[in-house]
């Protein structure tokens, strides 16, 4: 058996590749695991986003959890990060999100978090493998009273509105701010509307209406366009786009121009550093970052370390070392001081607490970072061959060649994607024109070799 786990939990195509099957082997040895770890009969935190393999999954993964004497609460549809903090706040000994994130809807994902608000560490997701790979054999099946239960407790998406809420802290809350949301027909279509109106903004919604087919479905962040024209049509101070699980988040200024990942992460870090919040002047970000990023932090006098690309390794060296903010580029922005993972919902009103400190507009922010041309060209192949590249002979001649014709006004990084069957060819310069060729003529040649 290969290995189930990957960076972001178990991910696969729902009823295919994640079956039922597995997700109930995955419950059922995941919690005889952490009760064994525990020493007493775990209480386990099941969400899920709006996909609509949610339901079947979900099923299977209680009844996994039930089978081995542990007790499932369901909440039903909630965002990843909610999921993060009521484990730690609410006192169960893990939490299962069910979700694929910001992959389309016919993928699905479970993903474990520690009794903490951590995901789980490697080596108990190895025991958890372990077990699977054995059929379960070791795994005890209690009778009677000792049989697992299956409650359910959606309020528990209320607390984590007032968390997200109570993070706000400027006069006045949001009032006076106009915002558009787009909800990805996801997770957030449940928290994010209700928390910002408690906070006065004046709210405007699209892609709030999931029907379990529609979720990331050209609508939310990664579909920018979308975001974009609404915020412009309605007048908004801002537009906000969630991703299906929402913790992510990306915003656009009143212009509808883009601020991603590293332009959020400028205007939070400088903000914080203001305040004299900001742990050692340090944000951590990702090699996948903007090069105008780590100029600005230069600029502005901010200690920029970098890890591989994957919120694990930031959450990984933020822990290490005692800092507080750190993200991707990609809009999965951590702020520790509230929460253990990323969360779009808490990023998205940090932001426009900072806005309306300011009393600028979101446009003046951004433009603290300048933003190099950067292409990003994703060549699909098999799962199984993404990593085959960086032994072949003509692909990396092609790499070296592309490294020493940017690397006086540039860079170049290639990854395989923790997530999806890709090789991600990136490259920044100063002629996008050039950048945009070049990325396309290696991906093109990888996926010849292994598409």
């Amino acid at each position: 058996m290969g290995r189930l786990f990957g960076t972001d939990g178990v991910r696969g195509v729902a009823n295919s590749e994640l079956t039922p099957e597995l997700a109930y082997k995955i419950g059922r040895a995941g919690a005889y695991v952490l009760t064994c770890e525990t020493h007493h009969k775990s209480r386990i935190l099941v969400g899920r986003d709006t996909r609509i393999s949610g339901g079947m999954l979900e099923a299977a993964l209680i009844a996994g959890i039930c089978s081995v004497g542990a007790e499932a609460v369901s909440t039903g549809v909630i965002p990843t990060p909610a999921i993060a903090y009521l484990v730690r706040t609410e006192g169960f000994d893990a939490g299962v999100m069910i979700s694929a994130s910001h992959n389309p809807f016919e993928h699905n994902g479970i993903k474990f978090f520690s009794g903490t608000g951590y995901k789980l560490r490697d080596e108990i997701e190895d025991k958890i493998e372990e077990i699977i790979a054995n059929g379960l054999d070791s795994v005890d099946r209690p009778t009677d009273e000792k049989v697992g239960t299956l409650d359910y407790d959606t309020t528990l998406c209320d607390k984590y509105i007032d968390f997200a809420v109570s993070t706000v802290t400027v006069d006045g809350g949001l009032s006076g701010i106009k915002v558009a949301i787009d909800c990805a027909n996801g997770a957030s279509s449940v928290t994010a509307e209700r928390a910002l109106k408690k906070l006065g903004a004046e709210v405007c919604v699209i892609s709030n209406k999931p029907n379990g087919l529609n979720i990331n479905e050209n609508c939310g962040s990664t579909h920018m366009e979308q975001i974009a024209e609404f915020t412009k049509s309605v007048g908004a101070d801002v537009g906000l786009a969630f991703d299906g699980d929402a913790d992510r988040v990306l915003a656009v200024d009143e212009t509808g121009g883009i601020i991603d990942g590293d332009r959020i992460m400028t205007i939070l870090a400088l903000d914080m550093k203001k305040r004299g919040v900001l742990k050692q002047d340090t944000v951590v970000a990702t090699v996948m970052s903007n090069l105008g990023f780590f100029i600005m932090g230069e600029e502005h006098g901010l200690n920029i370390p970098r890890t591989k690309v994957g919120d694990r390794y930031v959450l990984e060296e933020m822990l290490k070392s005692g800092y507080n903010l750190g993200g991707e580029q990609s809009g999965h922005v951590i702020l520790l001081d509230f929460n253990t993972t990323g969360d779009g919902l808490v990023t998205g009103l940090t932001l426009l607490s900072a806005l309306k400190k300011s009393g600028k507009k979101l446009s003046e922010l951004a433009s603290l970072m300048t933003v190099y041309p950067q292409v990003l060209i994703n060549a699909r192949v098999k799962n199984e061959n993404k990593e085959l590249y960086k032994d072949d002979p003509e692909i990396t001649a092609e790499i070296q060649k592309l490294e020493d014709e940017f690397k006086s006004s540039g860079r170049v990084l290639i990854r395989p994607s923790g997530t999806e069957p890709l090789v991600r060819v990136m490259i920044e310069g100063k002629d996008k024109e050039l950048i945009n060729r070049r990325a396309t003529e290696l991906a093109d040649l990888i996926v010849k070799k292994f598409g």
